[in-house]
């Protein structure tokens, strides 16, 4: 939020109306009564002489009158062309103290305290730039500057910059100055009639020149760490440019910024940021740490500033100076505004390891595709035999509800269930319908990424079609064999015990739990869909965290595991480790957060509960047994039905839609693609329906 105008000052006691209204004549005849004149008059006549904090004040006075929006038609000539109105008032400005030097001389003693009494080192060198070693340190230091007050540091420009400009939109007045205008004005203050050994302009310049040191310093540091150089083989430590950073920066230093030296030192920034190229290829092929790519763009950020502030050093003193002071500030009050904000640095550091993460989910969901009719059988057969686990896994459940267990007992049962349930799919090669939709949307989102236009939408109109119908035979082999199979358990079960699984209270009561619109079936099937998306996250992670540690490595070289096993041996269980990592993170996940809200919920006292459309379709196949034939045609049972229906189409478009929503944001895909994309699939449905339901004839 900006800062409120401060208000005009009053006509102090000596300044009559007539010495106001003279000045308003001779600087704007043709609005001699417009208020930005006589603000501008007041403030001429209200120049501090003393005191730091009051030249502050004033300096800020001065900005926020620049800043007014208020329209300043009639200040400027009629040959001029209208213009907005910060340059207005700027152009007035530098006009009044070109033609008065009583008014020049106190403003330009004010300039040159305020700048020897300041420093531009921090605003040069860490403005705009994060300043912990690490993700959570610039976490915790933002949130700490967000909630805790700041003390006042009068001596730093860059609490002034904050000062003066509030308002992220001031970046945008500040990048419409004029250069020249800015150039005049400087050539103003250079120190009034009597100036200085060094005026401000030398001042700013001495700042600029030990900026480009210290960051010299603090990007060496992070370039040559470990990780970094690990994860850039192809240059050696001593060929390193960041070695050779510093060094350039001290020749800058004791040449004052020599044009030479300046182009040295732009070859050097040069090979840094192809470094940094390297090592972010790495990680794109190799795994991403958060706290790798926190420290790359620190990198990354602080050579473009090094570039930025060498360019303003080697610009000729004048217009070209401002020119390239304006692109610096405007650059760093951008970037001032933008790093107060944690939400900022948390997306911007999350973005390139969500879209590591939905590429693992992806690469661990393409063995969820089909192309020929006998891939699409192998799905169809996978899928039943994930059907008669589910079967077993819904009979667990219900029997688990039985027990007298404390809560806490009782979530562990049922993740144990799910878990191992799960785990014996991964083991015997079994499909459930649930796990698809997020793996297939990663998928999507990563080919939607990928290649021109032409290409990519080529390859996803060939895509789309099988993650559609690899999804609905799935989900109809599921079904298919959770009917049988759970009504061929409850005839041994009643065969060995001589009574169904469920007694009659238990069958109504999952019958009721199913109803889609008297029950909480909707809330509880969407909450299941999020679950199912962040299980295929937690997948992904897992592989980019093996791969980034180098598990694999690790365990084909392992000393222990080579003696016992033998070298073929550790290198073929790494290569089981490294096939199974994901979907080991993937099944254990989703046991765990299955079970978590009944637990939760009964902590809380809330009735939150899980609706997974097999497991319910399983649960409900064992109801309509111990109701018997009669019962599964009465309005209560095909409502519970129609429920299974709602489970099924909430599961996979909750799970599906948030994993392509999260690998579209990760990709930078834009909407316009997005939009056309669904269009162009639309019309082939419409064309082709056959290509979405099965697969082709040959």
């Amino acid at each position: 939020m900006s800062r409120p105008l401060p208000q005009p000052v009053p006509v102090r006691e000596g300044r009559s109306s007539r010495e106001v209204d003279a000045f308003c004549v001779e600087f704007a005849p043709r609005a001699p009564g417009h208020p930005a004149v006589r603000d501008l008059q007041h403030l001429l006549a209200d120049v501090p002489s003393e005191g730091l904090e009051a030249r502050l004040e004033w300096v800020e006075r001065w900005v926020a009158w620049l800043r007014d929006p208020m329209p300043a038609l009639g200040l400027m000539e009629p040959t001029e062309p209208e213009a907005p109105a910060a340059v207005t008032r700027l152009a007035l400005w530098v006009r009044v103290l070109e033609a008065r030097a009583s008014a020049r001389e106190p403003v330009a003693v004010l300039v040159r305290e305020v700048t020897s009494a300041t420093s531009g080192l921090k605003l040069f060198s860490q403005v705009g730039l994060p300043t912990g070693l690490g993700f959570l340190d610039e976490v915790s230091e933002r949130l700490a500057r967000r909630l805790l007050p700041s003390p006042p540091e009068n001596h730093q420009l860059s609490e002034l910059l904050l000062r003066l400009f509030p308002d992220p939109g001031d970046a945008d007045l500040l990048e419409g100055l004029p250069p020249e205008l800015l150039a005049r004005l400087s050539t103003l203050l250079q120190g009034g009639t009597q100036p200085p050994v060094r005026g401000p302009a030398m001042m700013v310049r001495t700042s600029l020149v030990d900026a480009l040191g210290l960051l010299a310093v603090q990007t060496a540091a992070l370039g040559l760490a470990e990780d970094v150089r690990d994860r850039c083989p192809e240059v050696s430590f001593r060929s390193s440019p960041f070695l050779k950073l510093r060094r350039v920066c001290e020749g800058v230093q004791a040449r004052d910024a020599a044009p030479d030296s300046l182009r040295e030192l732009g070859d050097v920034v040069e090979e840094c940021q192809q470094v940094v190229a390297i090592v972010s290829s790495h990680l794109e092929q190799y795994g991403v740490s958060v706290d790798l790519v926190y420290r790359l763009e620190r990198i990354r950020r602080s050579l473009e500033r090094m570039e930025s502030i060498a360019r303003v050093l080697g610009a000729e003193p004048g217009e070209a100076s401002w020119r390239e002071g304006l692109v610096l500030m405007t650059d760093l009050l951008r970037q001032a505004h933008t790093d107060r904000s944690v939400r900022a640095v948390v997306a911007g550091n999350a973005r390139l390891l969500a879209r590591k993460v939905i590429e693992r989910a992806g690469h661990s969901g393409e063995h969820y595709l089909t192309t020929t009719r006998a891939e699409y059988h192998r799905m169809v057969h996978s899928a039943a035999g994930g059907g008669l686990i589910i079967a077993v896994t819904a009979i667990l459940k219900l029997y688990a509800a039985t027990l007298a267990l404390a809560p806490f007992f009782y979530g562990l049962a049922l993740a144990g269930t799910y878990v191992g349930s799960f785990l014996m799919m991964q083991v015997t090669g079994f499909t459930l319908a649930t796990k698809q939709p997020s793996m297939a949307a990663a998928m999507l989102g990563s080919a939607i990424g990928q290649g021109g236009t032409a290409g990519r939408l080529s390859h996803l109109m060939e895509l789309i079609p099988r993650i559609i119908r690899s999804q609905i035979a799935t989900a109809l082999a599921n079904m298919g064999t959770v009917l049988p199979a759970a009504v061929g358990l409850s005839m041994l079960f009643a065969w060995w015990k001589g009574h169904p699984l469920l007694n009659a209270a238990q069958a109504h009561y999952v019958v009721d739990a199913l109803h889609p619109w008297r029950s909480g079936t909707v809330f509880y099937a969407a909450l299941t869909g999020v679950l199912l998306w962040l299980s295929s996250l937690v997948a992904g992670w897992m592989e980019n965290w093996a791969v980034y540690r180098r598990i694999p490595e690790a365990l084909a070289h392992h000393r222990a595991l080579r003696r016992a096993l033998g070298d073929e041996g550790a290198k073929k269980l790494a290569g089981l480790f490294s096939r199974n990592i994901s979907g080991l993170g993937g099944n254990v996940s989703i046991g765990i957060l299955l079970a978590l809200p009944p637990v939760v919920g009964n902590f809380f006292g809330l009735p939150l509960d899980i609706r997974h459309v097999t497991i319910s379709f399983g649960q409900l196949c064992l109801a309509g047994y111990a109701l018997g034939p009669t019962a599964v045609l009465q309005p209560d049972f095909l409502a519970a039905l129609g429920g299974i229906g709602v489970i099924l189409a909430i599961n996979l478009g909750v799970s599906f839609s948030l994993a392509l929503g999260v690998a579209l944001r990760a990709r930078d895909v834009p909407v316009r693609d997005v939009v056309r994309l669904v269009r162009l699939m639309s019309a082939r449905f419409l064309r082709e329906p056959r290509a979405f339901l099965s697969p082709p004839r040959v």
